[in-house]
């Protein structure tokens, strides 16, 4: 059995008091995080989960809310869960030199951390099919403008669960392709009916579900706008601390 637990499901503003985006996907053994925005390791350790359970992160794009805690959790791998296994970081292309640079703004001097912790740093490119341990992510390219490419992603889980996720982008037909069959779809409903460039409203996404052949559909990444809404949606939204049993 797998179990997706939503640690963040908010945007980058903390709207509705929700943190950012970050999503643990537990497969007994082995242990991945969809995400993690800056609040991420605040949520991880709220939840009573250890940072050092995590084996895989994988980032869809390079915005704050989505990486920005990958320097709070690689000095916490340091100092205080003294991490002893490998960390795997998966990303767009980009990732690594973003990252360094995040960690010399915040903590001048903390690249030292590659030195004491195993971290190895992938990239995910649109169109292949990446390893992760026992693991596989498949990524097609989205929409959002981020500086780097932004990415939607399907994990296979050791057990053979399938969870796709739509990263930030407006509407774009790979969205159909990433999802086809997954046993779970999470994706970003950021406005409920207003259309704007890079993110996708609940009524656009209402249009096209039809065309979503997964099994569960789960909005995440609210506003406000959204949230002022709930009972007006059609599919199931997440929440902080929410867990889907698959």
């Amino acid at each position: 059995m797998t179990t997706v637990r939503f640690i963040g499901s908010g945007d980058a503003f903390g709207s509705g008091g929700r943190l950012q985006t970050c999503i643990l996907v537990d497969d007994g053994d082995w242990r991945a995080l969809l995400d993690c925005g800056a609040t991420s390791l605040v949520g991880v350790k709220a939840a009573g989960i250890d940072p050092a359970s995590i084996d895989v992160i994988l980032i869809s794009h390079l915005h704050g809310d989505h990486f920005g805690g990958l320097p709070f959790w690689l000095l916490d791998a340091q100092f205080n869960s003294r991490r002893t296994t490998k960390l795997r970081l998966f990303g767009p292309t980009g990732l690594e030199p973003r990252l360094r640079a995040a960690m010399d703004v915040l903590f001048p001097g903390s690249q030292r951390v590659f030195e004491v912790v195993d971290v190895d740093i992938g990239e995910l490119r649109s169109g292949a099919t990446t390893t992760v341990g026992p693991a596989t992510v498949e990524v097609v390219d989205v929409d959002h403008a981020c500086g780097a490419p932004p990415l939607a992603l399907r994990l296979t889980t050791p057990g053979r669960t399938v969870v796709s996720y739509s990263g930030d982008t407006q509407w774009t037909d790979r969205l159909v392709d990433i999802s086809a069959g997954a046993d779970l779809f999470i994706v970003e409903t950021y406005f409920f009916d207003k259309v704007v460039p890079w993110h996708l409203s609940y009524m656009t996404l209402a249009a096209n579900l039809h065309r979503i052949t997964a099994r569960r559909v789960v909005a995440t990444h609210m506003s406000s706008d959204v949230l002022d809404r709930l009972p007006e949606l059609g599919i199931t939204a997440a929440f902080d601390g929410m867990e889907i049993e698959l």
